[in-house]
């Protein structure tokens, strides 16, 4: 009795003690995963719940994130380091298992879906061709400009090359030789880049333009550019587009407007690309992502040090998820325990 009345009095004062967290009924789940470029961490989030589940540090301002089509590891890129890094982090614990140096600054890189190779773009004209098994580097290529966006075919036998400053193209890579096979032009300095599934149309944003424009990859040519609606009052602030991604069913591209706050969305199932929404974000924007179904969409709010969930049916903003500083790339993996049903 005596004690009883003790607890009781310790909850009644206000005073609470230590507990043991319970262990979480499910290892592994569906997960977002952000890199905080403004410091050395990577916040993990429950897609089920968009709730925060973890953190992870990296190293100082990491930048790009790839996954093989197994989704059993991430690799990170640290662009605060000198030499950079590549981190690999395992998705079923969310530890970092494996670190190497690579070139300076590293930004995008893109993985093989077999998870054996990795192209890696370096602030030093080059990206950097990494054995993903002996964790080394096998040779660099050169391409001019600051190397910063990168994407793999679907089927990995082709990687796309985009670097900012004067090339204002896309270098084609073959994945077997290591050799540029193709070029790309584009109309400025590139910026990120989007790839259709069936590897036809390659989307660009460049400088100048709140946009993007198209490409005909078998053709080498661009076939559209496309300028966003801007309200009258947008016109008059200078902005960029930054951020852009298809939407899984391939019917839509989605386009980050960074100061105005504003993701564009476009039907891209015609002959030329007709804009059908724009969404308010709220703050300045730097990147986007979907789920594997398509029906979310994940826009990193760098200003606000948030997640944006957006619902891609009514094109509505459904939950903001607090983030670390300055967020940038996202990605959704899916750990092989969920895949496999364990």
């Amino acid at each position: 009795m005596l004690r009883h009345a003790a607890l009781s009095a310790l909850l009644l004062s206000g005073l609470v003690l230590p507990t043991v967290a319970a262990e979480p009924s499910v290892k592994a789940k569906q997960k977002l995963y952000v890199t905080n470029s403004g410091g050395d961490d990577l916040h993990v989030i429950d897609v089920a719940t968009n709730k925060v589940i973890g953190r992870i540090e990296v190293g100082p301002h990491p930048h790009g994130l790839a996954a093989p089509a197994a989704q059993d590891v991430i690799y990170v890129t640290i662009e605060g380091k000198r030499p950079g890094e590549l981190v690999c982090i395992d998705t079923a614990t969310d530890k970092v298992t494996r670190r190497m140096d690579v070139g300076p600054a590293p930004n995008q890189l893109a993985v093989t879906p077999d998870g054996k190779i990795a192209y890696v773009p370096s602030d030093d004209e080059h990206w950097d061709v990494v054995d993903l098994d002996k964790f080394k580097i096998l040779t660099r290529i050169k391409t001019g400009g600051r190397p910063h966006n990168t994407l793999c075919s679907p089927d990995g036998k082709r990687m796309y090359l985009a670097p900012m400053g004067s090339p204002h193209k896309v270098t084609v890579v073959d994945v077997d030789t290591h050799k540029p096979i193709g070029e790309i032009p584009f109309g400025d300095v590139v910026r990120p880049i989007t790839l259709s599934q069936d590897e036809k149309r390659l989307y660009a944003e460049v400088d100048n333009l709140i946009g993007f424009e198209e490409a005909d990859v078998a053709e080498r040519k661009l076939v559209n550019r496309i300028e966003a609606k801007l309200t009258p009052d947008q016109k008059k602030t200078k902005s960029r587009s930054h951020g852009l991604c298809l939407r899984p069913d391939q019917k839509e591209l989605w386009e980050c407007d960074v100061e105005h706050f504003d993701v564009h969305v476009y039907d891209v199932t015609g002959d030329k690309p007709k804009q059908i929404a724009t969404i308010p974000i709220g703050g300045q924007i730097y990147w986007l992502t979907f789920n594997p179904n398509g029906k979310t969409c994940y826009v990193a709010g760098r200003g606000k040090g948030e997640v944006a969930v957006v619902d891609t049916e009514t094109k509505k903003v459904t939950a903001t998820i607090p983030v670390g500083k300055v967020p940038k790339r996202l990605l959704v993996v899916t750990p092989p325990e969920i895949k496999s049903g364990r």
